[in-house]
């Protein structure tokens, strides 16, 4: 039987851990029964990350603006624990942190939601997206050591000679120090990429950093929003009935927690960071959580937002059976899948993107879980099974579907 063939290839960035493992597994029981898959595959595990001095993550970045869709697998940012375990010639930085620099783009996150799964917050009805800043902040700062008495300066100098230099702190003694930056282009493309989204998805833009502390590095950020929302998007955003608005980021923790969901949360980079793994327990799982980095040219990153799932991993090596959550890996392919199907004009391809995460739900609600949602589902419906016997209950459902052939039926 004739499987959906593919024109142009996805970059295939795979990862570390257990979701190495069912990254593989994906493929193998959801993916290639039913697709001609087509991918340029990049190793981004920590061991050829290491190898190739994170070359690897740059090529994957600028491959992804080439053919303009990705799919990525999680991987590991090494602490000083993750440097000694896997003998590493350095502490490399967060490869999402590089490819986001590199793309230059915002990461759009949501929950996904199912039925008999009721979010933690009981006034959540509606989904709340987070729009993440893709750039800068601590994902590419520099920091130092120090290890006795001593002055800590910030020093600019320009191309025509200037300096600006300002004291950061006089040392007495051992610390630490961090510097951060942000672009000026970045923060606009930023906020573009979130006004134009609320408007697509018509939904109120709620936007919040620490501006009365950060009076010059997070005001920057406050201001360059209001300028481009009064010059840009302040009559269109009238027009379809939406909101933009503006608070301090713990004010808007609060109101978040109070409001029914429906809204695009704007955040800085760490902010959403934190925020997205917030609203994800929230709604179930880290695993029950959608993410895309888009760029300003509209080139596409699809991944799963949560970590490597180390704890499993472990298990894993030692023979025993996991039960972890594949659900936003799934997502970040029938993401990938679509965007490419689109771009291709291949609906066949599209519709299987579709069936995916239909089928994924299905399984989900007819009660077939994996163990992180064993508390939050009504006992009497929920079963229990491992990783992947949860996968091979998807590919029944989208067999039963009768929509797509394979040549494993």
């Amino acid at each position: 039987m004739a499987k959906i063939q593919m024109t142009t290839p996805l970059v295939e960035m795979d990862g570390d851990e257990m979701t190495r493992i069912i990254w593989q597994q994906i493929k193998d029981i959801l993916l290639t029964p039913f697709i001609d898959l087509k991918t340029e595959y990049f190793d981004l595990s920590l061991v050829n990350r290491d190898a190739t001095d994170d070359q690897v993550t740059i090529d994957s970045a600028n491959r992804t603006r080439e053919l303009g869709v990705a799919v990525k697998c999680a991987t590991i940012t090494p602490n000083a624990q993750r440097m000694e375990e896997y003998t590493l010639k350095k502490m490399w930085k967060s490869p999402n942190g590089t490819i986001r620099a590199i793309l230059d783009g915002t990461v759009f996150r949501a929950p996904i939601l199912v039925k008999d799964i009721t979010p933690f917050v009981s006034c959540w009805k509606k989904p709340i997206s987070i729009a993440r800043h893709a750039y800068g902040d601590v994902y590419r700062d520099s920091e130092m050591l120090i290890s006795g008495p001593a002055k800590a300066e910030i020093l600019v100098t320009y191309p025509d000679g200037t300096i600006q230099r300002q004291l950061i702190h006089d040392f007495d003694g051992p610390g630490v120090v961090l510097g951060m930056h942000n672009l000026d282009k970045s923060i606009s493309a930023f906020a573009r990429s979130c006004f134009n989204y609320a408007l697509d998805i018509h939904q109120d833009l709620w936007f919040a950093t620490k501006d009365t502390i950060s009076k010059t590095y997070d005001h920057r950020f406050k201001d360059i929003f209001q300028e481009i929302f009064d010059a840009e998007f302040k009559t269109a955003f009238e027009t379809a009935g939406i909101a933009y608005f503006y608070t301090l980021i713990d004010d808007l923790v609060a109101r978040v927690m109070r409001s029914e969901g429906g809204i695009l949360w704007a955040c800085k980079n760490y902010d959403g960071d934190v925020m997205s793994d917030m609203v994800a327990s929230a709604c179930g799982s880290l695993a029950m959580m959608t993410s895309v980095l888009v760029s300003p040219d509209g080139k596409y990153e699809y991944e799963a937002a949560h970590g490597t799932v180390t704890r499993h991993y472990y298990k894993h090596l030692k023979g025993e059976t996991t039960s972890t959550n594949p659900m936003a890996t799934i997502y970040a392919w029938s993401g990938a899948l679509r965007k490419r199907g689109q771009l291709d004009q291949l609906p066949a391809l599209v519709d299987f993107a579709d069936l995916l995460e239909e089928s994924s739900i299905a399984a989900i609600e007819s009660g077939t879980i994996t163990g992180d949602l064993a508390s939050l589902m009504p006992k009497d419906k929920a079963h229990v099974v491992s990783t992947e016997g949860f996968l091979h209950a998807i590919a029944k459902q989208i067999y039963m579907s009768g929509r797509v052939q394979s040549e494993s039926v």
